[in-house]
């Protein structure tokens, strides 16, 4: 009798819950499901790109493979459905979701894949309405309340670094408790959106687990490229004008000791044979005592491995270059942002175009790969400027193209708030926030100028007479490729120029 009147009683609640569901909090029936099941089962979620986008290959998130780890090592079941990986449509994720039936569904968004995440949201609701839905990630971290108003099937924003905040909702679920007071959340309750206060950055990054890479299927990822990622630190001290990373992990940095990383390629190499490594920090160089003892220890334990970095211009000296490529560096990619002055200066930026070919040179001469990283397009930018800024990178790398992006106001950034401020904002459709694609126009340069400039810019560099010329010096087969390349971005080039006079 017991038994039965406990059951009508579920039955009941799950009825009042679901008949006030636009306003109600779903914490008291997650307090029934966590009495009825010992542990939660958690499935991490990367929505898809939108179609068309340009993009990166897809790899191994860090931010889900850490998230994963920390639930495993507290003995949460725990899956992974990376829809980029395995290339699903929003059908197959269905399929996905109704196969695994998780009670919590753990979303990660940057801004161009927060739509695809809300479509993801709404499915997992649909599915399994008594599931709760997270999302996390740097577009809702501030964007939290305007996310639970645009979709309703959302029930908890997970706002900065998410491993313990995430940990700590899957307790709760566990013990059938409120999550009212859990650090770093914002959430609804009562038909407000309640943001809770944010939960301390992890100081000791050493005490995390390694991402837990096995939750991908592995043999597939390498197929696309054969390289995994790490990070060896969070955060910044810098404040660029175009960044969301200091707002996201803090104006400081919190460094992994170089043991820690050593071991983590060395796991990485022994366990996947994989000798290709990127490391995703902003300013992997930040401590430059640290980044030799790092390559000291990959060479005292006889890792053949190959890997590359991120960091700043002035955070680089010739000697300490010379020892990242003893230690099996070979390229080397930094924010050269532009190649004047006055546009450096209203970045924030704190380098100098000075300090960059100082630099470049040093990279040349070491015979590292650079990898000049450009932002086209920043308020104060014009057509002269940003052409300065082209030539300026064909000199420091000219035998590697720059990436040149386009200025991107994405949330949580100044740039994103003068833009809104100034009236300049014409594009609010995140699925276009993919770097390639003007989002905003100023006095100074139009959408449509900035749009040609960004593709003259590649035709520029394999149209050069010099291009050719040093490609031949290394072989005719790279010559007769360069050659074959000019030609088809020469075309390209005219193309471009006609279609912009016509329109």
């Amino acid at each position: 009798m017991k038994k039965r009147a406990s059951h009508n009683y579920f039955i009941c609640f799950r009825v009042v819950c679901k008949t006030f569901k636009r306003w109600m909090p779903c914490t008291f029936e997650r307090y029934m499901l966590g009495r009825r099941k010992m542990k939660p089962h958690v499935t991490l979620v990367n929505p898809p790109a939108p179609s068309g986008s340009t993009g990166h290959m897809p790899f191994a998130l860090l931010g889900l493979g850490y998230l994963g780890a920390v639930l495993e090592e507290n003995k949460y079941e725990v899956d992974v459905v990376d829809c980029q990986v395995l290339q699903l449509s929003y059908d197959d994720y269905r399929s996905e979701i109704v196969r695994r039936r998780p009670d919590i569904v753990g979303l990660t968004s940057t801004t161009l894949t927060y739509l695809s995440a809300l479509k993801l949201a709404r499915i997992a609701k649909e599915v399994l309405p008594d599931c709760l839905v997270i999302i996390g990630g740097p577009h809702v971290t501030f964007w939290d309340k305007e996310a639970l108003e645009e979709c309703p099937a959302l029930d908890v924003i997970v706002r900065r670094e998410g491993e313990y905040t995430l940990l700590e909702l899957v307790q709760k679920v566990e013990a059938g408790e409120s999550f009212s007071d859990v650090l770093g959340i914002t959430y609804r309750k009562d038909r407000e959106f309640v943001r809770n206060p944010d939960r301390p950055y992890i100081e000791d990054l050493d005490s995390l687990p390694f991402p837990a890479r096995h939750l991908w299927p592995m043999e597939k990822l390498r197929k696309y490229e054969d390289i995994l990622y790490l990070a060896a630190s969070r955060g910044c001290v810098f404040w660029c004008e175009f960044c969301a990373t200091v707002r996201m992990h803090g104006r400081k940095f919190r460094m992994r000791s170089p043991k820690n990383i050593v071991d983590e390629l060395e796991f990485l190499y022994k366990t996947y044979g994989v000798t290709n490594f990127t490391f995703c920090d902003d300013a992997f160089t930040v401590d430059p005592e640290r980044t030799e003892e790092l390559c000291k220890l990959i060479i005292e334990r006889k890792l053949k491995i190959k890997w590359n970095c991120g960091t700043r211009i002035d955070m680089l000296t010739k000697e300490l270059l010379l020892t990242m490529y003893e230690a099996g560096c070979i390229s080397v990619w930094s924010g050269v942002e532009s190649g004047t002055q006055k546009v450096l200066d209203a970045m924030h930026k704190g380098i100098t175009t000075e300090q960059t070919m100082r630099v470049y040179g040093w990279i040349s001469e070491l015979g590292l790969k650079p990898v000049p990283n450009v932002i086209l397009g920043f308020p104060g930018e014009t057509k002269e400027s940003a052409w300065e800024t082209i030539k300026f990178v064909e000199k420091i790398s000219p035998d590697e193209v720059g990436f040149y992006n386009i200025a991107t106001p994405f949330p949580g950034t100044p740039l994103y708030d003068m833009v809104k401020e100034k009236g300049w904002l014409r594009v609010t459709d995140f699925d276009k926030y993919d770097t390639v694609t003007p989002i905003f126009e100023t006095p100074w340069l139009s959408m449509k100028e900035l749009k040609q400039i960004r593709e003259q810019a590649f035709h520029h560099f394999y149209t050069r007479p010099s291009y050719v010329v040093r490609m031949f010096g290394k072989g005719w087969m790279y010559g007769f490729a360069a050659l074959r390349t000019a030609m088809a971005h020469l075309i390209m080039s005219i193309r471009s120029k006609l279609n912009f006079l016509k329109t």
